[in-house]
């Protein structure tokens, strides 16, 4: 187990390396960073004093062998738009970010699996019917769209929960959190639906395509024969064996959602990582933009290893595999 992680772990770096070449090359030749912090009055000294002090008159591979240098102790530099250091932007924003992201995955799978393991055990009832009706719906939809249907709804016509912001959040050392304030729960709602409602439909829709497949298969017809009990067979066996795929896509679609989130934070006005990087674009914050995707990969990276490592104790199969390789 050890030496897989560790293999992992070596095929990532070149990843992160790639990630960290495309996303500083895409960036540096956008935009002029200097003449948006100067604003229009300055004279050429000052623009020269100015490039020379954020290292723009280098060439491109110094420049970006100073920014991986400093990714790796954990700095990536000074934002060119608000003149602080970009991880401690990162660090304030990525609480809220992360906790909408957890709770867009809470909703889509607490919701998303149920729902598909009930289209697969009753396909042809009217409220299979409904569900698919409404997974239809709910991946044909842009994500902007359902946002602003939800704000219509619950905040200008029934007043129920609010259409911005994050509300009340209490200070837990550097993490910042509205889970512990009504308001804060409150505003998690709204984009907590939006963000999540995408990745639901796609769970319901897989779990119940996994259901009809593994319920025609040999072992459960065995297992039929045997008299065991329904519950037995659809939870104890059925189920379990849809998990791989399940987990395949979770991950991935968890890793989708911390970094699709600019949507859905620019909607709502969350302020996290998303909204710092849409205003990032805007006004060319080449460090802020970089570190925002080199961040997004190591989550991907993260994401997939612990879903591989998740196949082994989900998946004995590969448990006996890897015991016979060992040996």
């Amino acid at each position: 187990m050890l030496a897989f992680i560790i293999s992992r772990i070596l095929q990532a770096l070149p990843v992160m390396a790639v990630v960290a070449l495309i996303s500083f090359a895409m960036f540096a030749y956008v935009g002029d960073p200097v003449a948006i912090m100067l604003g229009q009055d300055f004279t050429e000294q000052q623009r020269q004093a100015l490039v020379a002090s954020l290292g723009l008159d280098q060439p491109f591979f110094v420049q970006f062998a100073k920014f991986i240098w400093n990714a790796l102790q954990g700095e990536f530099g000074l934002s060119y738009r608000l003149s602080r250091p970009v991880a401690e932007l990162i660090q304030e924003r990525a609480p809220a970010t992360l906790e909408l992201a957890f709770c867009a995955a809470l909703v889509s799978l607490s919701i998303g699996v149920p729902m598909g393991v009930y289209t697969g055990l009753y396909r042809n009832s009217w409220l299979s019917r409904f569900f698919l009706t409404f997974s239809l719906i709910g991946v044909s939809l842009p994500t902007f769209l359902i946002g602003i249907l939800l704000i219509l709804v619950f905040s200008v016509w029934l007043g129920w929960l609010p259409s911005f912001g994050r509300g009340d959040t209490v200070q837990i050392g550097w993490w910042s959190t509205g889970l512990l304030t009504v308001s804060g729960l409150k505003a998690l709602v709204l984009p907590s639906v939006t963000l999540g409602m995408f990745q639901l439909t796609l769970i319901m829709r897989l779990v119940r395509a996994e259901m009809l497949e593994v319920l025609r298969t040999d072992y459960i017809k065995f297992a039929r024969a045997r008299g065991l009990a329904n519950r037995a067979i659809n939870f104890g066996h059925a189920l379990k064996n849809t998990l791989v795929p399940v987990i395949t896509v979770a991950g991935l679609q968890l890793g989708g959602i911390i970094a699709f989130a600019i949507v859905t934070e620019t909607v709502f006005q969350w302020p996290g990582m998303g909204l710092l990087f849409i205003q990032s674009v805007n006004s060319a914050d080449i460090p802020v933009m970089a570190a925002y995707l080199m961040l997004i990969a190591l989550v991907f990276v993260t994401i997939n290893l612990v879903v591989d490592l998740l196949y082994y104790a989900v998946d004995p199969r590969l448990r006996v595999g890897g015991a016979k390789r060992g040996h």
